[in-house]
């Protein structure tokens, strides 16, 4: 087979099992081991937490974070509410006191990892947890998290967001999301989960260790990592947050770029990519699910310049391209009011060039510990 059939048929057919076929084998493969870990439906003398949030100038969302936090239902007396300040300018640490925080920390600006290695640093609690300041617990969301680290095998565990669209939003997100739920339940099931999510998820303490300020952070860092350790990395689906999230897909597009080029430093510079201290069963799904989706773009320009360079050689080559024009017309064609494929085409055209923009971010500039927070979800 020359290189440019090659290439297209060898894209297509990774671009094809990254998103659809990788899915339905671990749908298969979960179903043949009998060893994944049930849910634990929570334990007789729960443990103490200390729940944390990293904030930099949240005044306008820090109060209704530490109100849901104490309406948790949850033990009071094992419950200490933690804020991290990091290098605040407004109100912040003020109102999460007069909230009711207990422990309320003005830190120097370091990035949101930073903070809350000092927060975990100045507590001493059986259990970390984790939250965004814009995201909102059910009242039952702790006591699950705490449930499933009932099990001595699993070191972290991370929950459900359910993202709410803004009036007018033409973000996609919620679809994506409720795929990528899906996915990670599988994931699970099969050997753990490859990512969490920062906006709720808990760490035994002994699990724990400090993340390096420029690395992906929580989500990506904690399950690889943990696993290497010899812990295992749940989702708890039943243990919700809700966040509101970004209005567009232009704004969307632009939070994934900046999340990239912290996942791709991630990527490329820790032992992420090392399948030394995974089983086989969680290599798959790192090779899976990281690399080959965080490799999308690439894959796509291959199969596209393969497809073009064997136009001559049969019909079906002259096919691909009309398929690929079409696709390139529907993202065109998914401004805001556009009917809902077109705009998923624009949502899927956004997210796939935000990983190739992403790394290309990281090349030229490094990484930055500190972050802003996306715009139009406080």
């Amino acid at each position: 087979m020359k290189p440019a059939k090659a290439a297209f048929w060898g894209a297509t057919a990774l671009i094809a099992y990254t998103h659809a076929g990788y899915p339905l084998l671990l749908a298969g493969l979960s179903r043949l081991r009998h060893e994944a870990s049930a849910p634990q439906r929570g334990v007789d003398t729960p443990p103490s937490v200390s729940l944390i949030v990293a904030a930099h100038d949240e005044e306008a969302v820090i109060e209704r974070w530490v109100a849901g936090a104490r309406t948790l239902d949850y033990p009071a007396e094992l419950l200490e509410v933690v804020v991290a300040c990091d290098g605040c300018s407004d109100r912040t640490a003020e109102l999460a006191r007069s909230a009711g925080a207990d422990l309320v920390l003005e830190l120097e600006r370091g990035g949101k990892e930073a903070a809350l290695n000092a927060a975990v640093a100045a507590t001493t609690a059986e259990v970390v947890a984790f939250s965004d300041a814009n995201a909102l617990w059910a009242p039952d969301a702790l006591r699950l998290l705490t449930g499933r680290l009932a099990d001595p095998a699993v070191g972290y565990v991370c929950g459900q967001v359910r993202f709410e669209a803004a009036d007018g939003s033409t973000n996609q997100e919620g679809a994506y999301w409720r795929y990528e739920l899906a996915v990670r339940r599988l994931e699970s099931d099969f050997a753990g989960v490859t990512a969490g999510n920062g906006a709720i998820n808990a760490v035994r303490r002994a699990a724990y260790f400090p993340i390096e300020p420029t690395q992906g952070g929580q989500d990506i860092g904690f399950p690889f990592e943990l696993t290497k350790q010899g812990w295992r990395a749940v989702y708890e689906e039943r243990a919700l947050a809700t966040e509101l999230m970004t209005p567009t897909i232009e704004s969307e597009f632009r939070r994934k770029r900046r999340m990239m080029k912290f996942i791709w430093n991630t990527l490329l510079t820790t032992s992420l990519l090392d399948p030394r201290g995974y089983s086989p069963a969680y290599a798959l799904e790192i090779y899976s699910h990281r690399l080959l989706r965080y490799s999308t773009p690439f894959l796509h320009a291959a199969a596209f310049l393969g497809c073009v360079a064997s136009l001559r050689s049969g019909r079906i080559y002259r096919l691909a391209l009309l398929v690929h024009g079409a696709f390139g017309a529907a993202v065109a064609a998914g401004a805001p009011g556009a009917p809902r494929p077109f705009l998923l085409a624009r949502y899927y055209a956004a997210v796939t060039a935000s990983s190739a923009l992403g790394l290309w971010d990281w090349v030229r500039q490094g990484t930055s510990a500190t972050w802003e927070s996306p715009e139009g979800t406080r």
